[in-house]
């Protein structure tokens, strides 16, 4: 074989012995032949990953290899053959075997060479997610859901603050799994619709609130909504379009969070009368000749 080595596995040259290790844990798992009973080139991947680790993994090996490059074992004198299809010495049996054992589970028996049978290991089936959507004020109050899952019907509570992508795990709700291996899990996405009032930020919530230009220049209040009820909101004198005015705890429940929730900004849009008579208009020109 007469690729690099760290490149096969995905780390650089000062990796330690555990970046490689768990290097190869991530890589083999996903090019185990067993996990892809459908992919011709698994097989070869696997090996190569083998070989990459039997050498990489060796102490005396690996210094070798970092001196000579691929021609390492005809400096050294390491021969022999690789119980797993590559050219070299023989691998970590035990070393390997605890490796795979992890991927696939435990219960399996020992091998010394080839791969482990698929009937040798426990494995846990795949994970399933499904979209859901509800409303903000679901989100904010907490919500359920019945979903049909092979011909059962199942209530599924979604929490309180829920945002877009909140996972809602139904444990063992998946697909089965396989040699007496654990059932997947089913992952309900949450996707939140948007509100025709309430921005949503996180766990705070902008919502825009009109002001009459007379309270904007002399103070007052003004009903600001919020998802349980309006409340009455002062407004200081000289108040400007744009300006963000904050209700402490007013905002989104914070997820798993008991009693802890975000804040409400009510933004000033000032508005002014658009029908004024001959007499208010008048009126309204000496004000502003005043001001000037």
């Amino acid at each position: 074989m007469s690729r690099d080595y760290y490149n096969v596995l995905g780390v650089n040259r000062n990796a330690s012995d555990d970046e490689i290790k768990k290097a190869f844990r991530r890589k083999a798992k996903q090019y185990h032949p067993d996990a892809n009973p459908d992919n011709p080139g698994a097989e070869a991947r696997f090996k190569e990953l083998n070989e990459a680790y039997e050498v990489l993994s060796d102490g005396d090996k690996r210094s070798a290899y970092n001196r000579f490059g691929e021609n390492w074992r005809h400096y050294q004198g390491f021969d022999g053959q690789n119980p797993f299809g590559g050219s070299g010495g023989q691998v970590h049996v035990d070393d390997m075997s605890d490796i795979l054992e992890s991927i696939f589970g435990g219960g399996g028996q020992r091998r010394t060479g080839g791969f482990p049978s698929q009937s040798a290991y426990p494995r846990a089936g795949d994970d399933i997610e499904r979209d859901i959507t509800i409303s903000l004020l679901e989100a904010y109050e907490g919500t359920k859901r019945i979903i049909n899952k092979d011909g059962r019907a199942i209530t599924v509570h979604i929490p309180r603050g829920a945002a877009n992508g909140t996972k809602v795990r139904l444990a063992g709700e998946g697909h089965s799994g396989f040699n007496g291996g654990s059932a997947g899990n089913l992952y309900l996405v949450v996707n939140v619709a948007s509100d025709p009032h309430f921005e949503r930020k996180d766990d705070d919530l902008l919502v825009d609130v009109k002001v009459d230009a007379f309270t904007a220049m002399l103070g007052g209040e003004v009903e600001v909504p919020t998802m349980l009820r309006p409340v009455r909101l002062k407004i200081r004198p000289g108040a400007q379009t744009g300006q963000k005015l904050r209700l402490n705890g007013k905002g989104m429940p914070k997820l798993r969070q008991e009693n802890a929730f975000g804040d409400l900004y009510a933004r000033v849009l000032i508005t002014v009368p658009d029908d004024l008579n001959p007499a208010q208009r008048k009126m309204a020109e000496s004000l502003r000749d005043s001001l000037r």
